[in-house]
């Protein structure tokens, strides 16, 4: 199975390095040294561009002969999983999901008793916001903003809808969020402030739509590919309306994703045997499944999955992950084991699974992503200085 280079090279690593070059002190993750550091900090600013869903195969692939992959140094991987929620979390961060324990889109939170959605800051099921019954980010989330840290402007630039959330708000910290409404919009935000900037700059550019397509149509569709060619495009444009402002670009993304067929899915309720023995709702990604077990069901629960699944996922324990660093390296949060489950079910192939609750719909994604195939993991390293 693959795992995370959080040694060298990792998007981890990739933030290190960029932060160091910025004069923040060093979170435990070595620089990667793929990076001009000395480079870098000469730069009047530094922009890091996240393609959500560009993986490094999709963009060989599809976008040969573009401006991105004219501009395309290598690969990085991604964190484990790989998935928004945890790599984008390690953006802010500067720290793998080790440190700050952002394990999925769903996540057990036992400090609140209830199974989340972090980014919206929302329960799973039934509840608004977080904030309106009084609680805040620091309660779940613990790791600061990497921005604070920088000897520089921090700016933030991602969709409108993103900017004012709970979770935008904490992990940003002390840059300044600016909100856009449209890939024109995002980059004529950060043409703007590159050209606005009257000391060293830092800006995080967030841009989300080509995972929203691979999720509703599929990363290998025609939707998809028709994007992507728009985000080349936006790229070219960006360098040109830059140059000759000292500005040193990094795009990379969160995670690349895998296409899914119906038959590939694995719904719970066919499986009652399955979710019998299960304390909780699955938590994590239809890639990789977080499950809590209740007393007793381990040997039940482990023979179902070899016998009925084990064409199409591993179980592996969670602690075992854990210790085997595919969280990361270094000292885990102690709210980590409780956030990864005594089991996790690690798709095979283009497998995924989900379970359903009162109120939701059945899952309709196509595109989907979280586990540690080639094409979820591994992301691009793209550099350009204008």
């Amino acid at each position: 199975m693959n795992q995370p280079d959080y040694a060298n090279g990792s998007i981890v690593n990739l933030v290190s390095g960029i932060a160091a070059a910025l004069g923040a002190q060093r979170k435990g993750y070595a620089p990667f040294d793929g990076l001009d550091l000395n480079a870098l900090s000469r730069s009047r600013v530094v922009v890091l561009m996240v393609i959500d869903g560009l993986g490094y195969d999709y963009l060989c692939r599809h976008l040969s002969g573009g401006t991105l992959h004219q501009h395309l140094r290598g690969r990085l991987t991604s964190v484990f999983p790989a998935t928004t929620a945890s790599a984008v979390t390690s953006f802010f961060t500067g720290v793998a999901p080790q440190q700050h324990a952002v394990t999925g889109w769903f996540t057990w939170l036992k400090e609140l008793g209830t199974v989340a959605v972090p980014l919206p800051f929302r329960p799973r099921v039934g509840g608004a916001d977080f904030t309106m019954a009084g609680i805040a980010a620091v309660d779940v989330f613990h790791q600061p903003s990497i921005f604070s840290e920088l000897d520089a402007q921090t700016h933030v630039v991602l969709p409108a809808r993103l900017a004012g959330s709970a979770y935008t708000r904490f992990h940003a910290g002390t840059a300044e969020r600016h909100g856009c409404t449209s890939l024109d919009d995002f980059i004529q935000l950060v043409s703007g402030i590159v050209h606005g900037a009257d000391e060293r700059s830092y800006v995080y550019a967030y841009w989300p739509e080509l995972d929203a397509i691979a999720h509703s149509e599929g990363i290998e569709s025609r939707s998809a590919r028709e994007h992507a060619q728009e985000l080349d495009v936006a790229f070219a444009e960006l360098l040109e309306r830059c140059r000759g402002q000292e500005v040193s670009f990094i795009v990379t993304a969160d995670h690349g994703l895998v296409d899914t067929r119906p038959q590939d899915w694995i719904h719970l309720d066919a499986h009652p045997a399955l979710a019998d023995g299960l304390a909780l709702p699955l938590c994590g990604e239809p890639r990789e499944a977080y499950c809590y077990l209740r007393e007793g069901k381990r040997r039940a629960f482990e023979e179902y999955v070899a016998s009925h699944l084990g064409h199409c996922c591993d179980a592996i324990p969670g602690a075992e992950l854990i210790s085997d660093g595919l969280f990361g390296l270094g000292e885990a949060d102690e709210r980590l084991k409780d956030r990864v489950g005594d089991y996790v079910l690690i798709m095979k192939d283009n497998f995924a699974i989900a379970d359903r609750l009162v109120g939701e719909e059945p899952p309709s994604y196509v595109g989907v992503h979280g586990g540690m195939s080639d094409a979820e993991l591994f992301v691009p390293l793209i550099t350009a200085t204008v």
